[in-house]
């Protein structure tokens, strides 16, 4: 890997970091970013929706479209007292960068922009067009975000050829890992329902806590799939228990477990909803179930793009990524449906969400470089009269 001024860009994530966004908070990060733009060419859109802030911009007017995605938000810092430093003040101390949102994923827009600015001052005339889309609600509802921006593209008939999304992706090194594809994720709630009484006279009550211990048990050791080639076999996840009254003399009326699936191509929501009323219908108990729409799993194929890709980290990195679709879901998943090709290449994700978050200065420049010879791969012709776009795929 060759240096390259990484100045730039620590001050970039050092101005991103010390805004504190929580989520759905932008906190000015996006007219920052918006003006820095502006002064390479791009044409800059805003498109809020509620609290959410969401930023679209575009350099170029031909097709196909790279486009670089990213959110603005954070997790909540936690308890204070657990940092070492304000987490909102970016400290870089023994080769680690540290804050709230360093990985996750405010380096990863700090090496997008900056890798761009690079390209455009050296390509200033580049062939085909170059496209931001920054959400602050990726940490969020995620219903006021990329989701709005994608409606936007529709109404104007915009359509990303490609993107690559800056989430955490890498593993041990920046660049291990591509995400070529997410799991579904679909999360409910299942009430078991019994009858409220006295502790000390059991005949006149229903305990749904006794009923349903065997109930979860099963669905937890249920196999719901083997998975495949591209994704790993679905999982299931109490992530929430909450039962009685708070009083220890009276037995409660219900018991409510939420729960989630990340699921693989083998199986759809649909599916999953029926198999589980199938095992509930087993047991002499009476439930409900209360669903949240599922967010639908994507694949980008191996083609031209992810190979770019591939290509771009083997060359600055000096490692051979491997492709993934594990891990949690991403905004991905709204421009895969439109025929994006989406891959995720970013920070280390070790220490998002998590205290004392940070990453490697060394990484951040790793990334910075990945990122721009991408561009300088899939933007720049060998051959001018060869009218065949390297993001074709």
């Amino acid at each position: 890997m060759k240096g390259i001024d990484l100045v730039p860009t620590i001050d970039l994530l050092a101005d991103l970091v010390g805004r504190a966004s929580v989520t759905p908070k932008d906190q000015g990060c996006q007219e920052m970013l918006a003006k820095r733009l502006e002064q390479s060419g791009f044409k800059c859109t805003y498109i809020p929706s509620g609290k959410v802030s969401n930023l679209w911009a575009v350099r170029g007017t031909e097709h196909p479209i790279l486009a670089f995605v990213g959110h603005t938000d954070v997790v909540p810092v936690g308890d204070l007292e657990d940092w070492d430093s304000d987490p909102f003040t970016l400290v870089q101390r023994d080769g680690y960068l540290i804050g709230r949102g360093v990985a996750d994923m405010k380096a990863g827009i700090a090496a997008m922009v900056t890798a761009v600015e690079r390209f455009v001052a050296r390509h200033p005339d580049h062939h085909d067009s170059i496209a931001f889309i920054i959400t602050s609600d990726e940490e969020g509802e995620a219903t006021d975000g990329t989701i709005k921006i994608v409606e936007y593209l529709k109404e104007n008939d915009i359509h990303i050829d490609a993107c690559i999304v800056g989430e955490p992706s890498s593993d041990l090194i920046v660049g291990d890992t591509i995400k070529h594809g997410r799991r579904g994720s679909i999360t409910g709630k299942l009430i078991i329902k019994g009858v409220q009484g006295h502790v000390a006279y059991p005949h006149n009550a229903e305990n749904p806590i006794h009923k349903s211990g065997a109930i979860i048990d099963e669905l937890s050791n249920t196999i719901w799939d083997e998975g495949n080639d591209d994704f790993p076999p679905t999982t299931f996840q109490i992530s929430n228990i909450q039962g009685g009254t708070g009083a220890d003399n009276v037995v409660p009326g219900h018991m409510e477990y939420q729960f989630n699936f990340r699921y693989s191509t083998e199986i759809d929501a649909q599916q999953i909803k029926n198999k589980m009323a199938s095992i509930l219908n087993k047991y002499n108990v009476r439930y409900e179930f209360i669903w949240s729409d599922p967010d639908y799993p994507f694949l980008t194929k191996t083609g031209v793009f992810l190979n770019t890709c591939i290509s771009a980290i083997r060359e600055v990195m000096n490692i051979e990524p491997t492709t993934s679709t594990d891990g949690g879901t991403s905004d991905g998943r709204f421009l895969a449906p439109t025929g994006t090709h989406v891959v995720e290449i970013g920070p280390c994700n070790a220490t998002i969400h998590a205290i004392n978050e940070h990453i490697k200065v060394e990484d951040l420049e790793g990334l910075t470089q990945i990122y721009e010879s991408i561009l300088e791969k899939t933007l720049i012709r060998v051959d001018d009269k060869n009218i065949d776009s390297h993001l074709k795929v």
